[in-house]
């Protein structure tokens, strides 16, 4: 019998943030789907963690987080060990902030909401609220998230007030950390790794659209990749 898939999430659980029980229970949809069993643990972001006994990693919803640093660690990790990894919401935001100061030096990038008069702010409050939106999202084709979608569009659910600062998309991109997908505005909502098995951030919470015997298509993928771990 296959041993069981070990999948560390990345966050400080809250019974009562809905984003977090349907983080759990998405993972739980794609077991069923897959037929494997998976072993769920949250990470708090406020301890230590061995990080290589997961087989995949995923950064909860749900920022500000405890110690950002405990996250980026954890991201860090993923990203330089070809873990696979989802990021999404406040995962999504620290994806990026992990980026910027690991791969293109910027040691001294931050968020907006936990630091807002930093002087290199890669984090940014958005131009409108998407919390409580449902929004459509167009992907990339030739993406790691075109090919879990196995299509262009999909529509998502959104709880965040923060997101990409547009200023520093080109050198994101340049370094390697990729737009995979846009509103119909062009505003970033997807962002790859691109020399990373999976590594993929979203701004959205695909967890939030998962049902039973419908499990959410990025999670499949997510849990697909954590499999062959």
């Amino acid at each position: 019998m296959p041993r069981a898939v070990h999948i560390g999430i990345i966050g400080d659980f809250d019974g009562s943030n809905a984003t977090h029980v349907a983080t759990n229970n998405s993972i739980q949809h794609a077991a069923e789907s897959l037929g494997h069993r998976f072993d769920v643990a949250w990470l708090p972001t406020d301890r230590q963690h061995d990080f290589g006994l997961c087989d995949a990693l995923l950064c909860s919803p749900g920022s500000p987080y405890r110690d950002m640093t405990g996250a980026l660690a954890g991201i860090r990790f993923a990203r330089e060990n070809g873990i696979p990894f989802l990021g999404t919401c406040g995962g999504f935001q620290h994806l990026v902030l992990e980026y910027a100061r690991n791969v293109l030096g910027v040691s001294d990038a931050d968020h907006a909401e936990t630091n807002p008069y930093a002087s290199r702010l890669f984090i940014t409050p958005l131009s409108c609220s998407l919390k409580g939106r449902v929004m459509d999202v167009e992907v990339k084709c030739g993406s790691r998230a075109n090919a879990a979608y196995g299509g262009t569009r999909s529509t998502e659910n959104y709880y965040c007030n923060f997101g990409l600062n547009p200023e520093y998309r080109a050198r994101l991109e340049d370094a390697g950390l990729k737009v995979t997908g846009v509103d119909a505005d062009g505003e970033v909502r997807i962002m790859e790794v691109d020399d990373h098995p999976f590594c993929l951030g979203t701004l959205f919470v695909p967890q939030a659209r998962s049902e039973p015997g419908k499990p959410h298509p990025l999670v499949m993928a997510f849990c697909r990749a954590a499999m062959k771990r």
